[in-house]
């Protein structure tokens, strides 16, 4: 994990059970006699997870259907520092903070983590989208249940479901960094056959129609063409809103989908290409971040927007 993620070490347990009682009852001994928590089960996950908000980010407010994604906070977390540490080396190895620092959350989700961890890290402003009007409704509402994050986060709903930046990007908006964990899978029995694996790694049961561990609802996990056919979307899109922004990036999950990302972003003439190794447990991913700005027109950003906060 990464040197600023707060859950580098061990689980407190003492800590994290202290803030959400109810998490105690589902804390067993793993195979080597440990405490544990029962990762197999998405409501003790859900739980832990509220409880590393409530500790760590001091977030006391945060529920959402538990139909939705749960998402794991210290991965998550990592994606912002890592590209927090992105927007340093734009800036001489100096992180901007504050407000006057806007990013772009594609894909907002139910549980508004991104933003969360953004604006308790680094003070950041936040827009955030999605296609579903209902997570975007429970965004709002945990927004607005957490006085440390109220007005530093706008949610916006994606009308169109098959857009990015369309709709969502203002003209006149200048966004430091857009971040997107994108759709996994491409079809529903290719996401029950990744969980199954997920399940039986975790628990070492085999099931048949297993009960996603994160959650989840569809368009959360899943999209026609999977990870490489939205990143493709993305893409193409973000040349339309070249000037609106100094950095676009997402999560790449599959190795694999790299080589066609590389070839795309070279074909539309990305003036910059990075790639950031990512890594939790026997989990590795990275991150694909690429701005249009040249030289000169980074330069006159930072002066414009960055030199007055720091």
């Amino acid at each position: 994990l990464h040197p600023r993620n707060k859950n580098r070490e061990r689980y407190d347990l003492n800590a994290l059970t202290t803030s959400i009682p109810e998490l105690k009852n589902y804390i067993r001994p793993n195979k080597f006699g440990v405490e544990s928590v029962e990762f197999s089960n998405p409501l003790a996950v859900k739980l832990l997870n509220k409880a590393i908000l409530n500790h760590y980010y001091g977030i006391k407010n945060w529920e959402f259907p538990d139909e939705n994604l749960c998402p794991p906070i210290p991965g998550r977390a990592d994606y912002i520092h890592h590209i927090a540490d992105l927007l340093g080396e734009s800036n001489f190895g100096t992180i901007p903070i504050g407000d006057k620092i806007t990013c772009l959350d594609i894909g907002l989700g139910a549980s508004c983590i991104y933003p969360i961890i953004g604006v308790t890290e680094y003070g950041w402003k936040f827009i955030g989208s999605d296609i579903d009007p209902k997570s975007i409704a429970s965004a709002r509402n945990i927004v607005n249940s957490n006085s440390s994050i109220k007005d530093k986060i706008e949610c916006r709903l994606q009308k169109k479901s098959k857009d990015v930046f369309h709709g969502i990007i203002r003209k006149e908006d200048k966004i430091e960094l857009i971040i997107c964990n994108p759709p996994f899978h491409s079809s529903v029995e290719d996401a029950q056959k990744g969980t199954r694996r997920k399940i039986k790694n975790l628990s070492g049961k085999k099931v048949k129609t297993p009960e996603l561990n994160f959650s989840g609802i569809s368009n959360e996990l899943i999209y026609d063409g999977g990870e490489y056919k939205f990143i493709q979307n993305m893409i193409i899109e973000s040349e339309k809103f070249s000037k609106n922004c100094y950095w676009f990036s997402t999560l790449v999950s599959k190795q694999s989908n790299l080589k066609g990302i590389y070839n795309l972003l070279e074909k539309i003439e990305a003036n910059q290409i990075k790639k950031i190794p990512m890594g939790t447990g026997n989990k590795s991913s990275r991150i694909v971040a690429w701005t249009f700005l040249s030289k000169k027109e980074q330069k006159e950003w930072r002066e414009n927007r960055w030199e007055k906060i720091l």
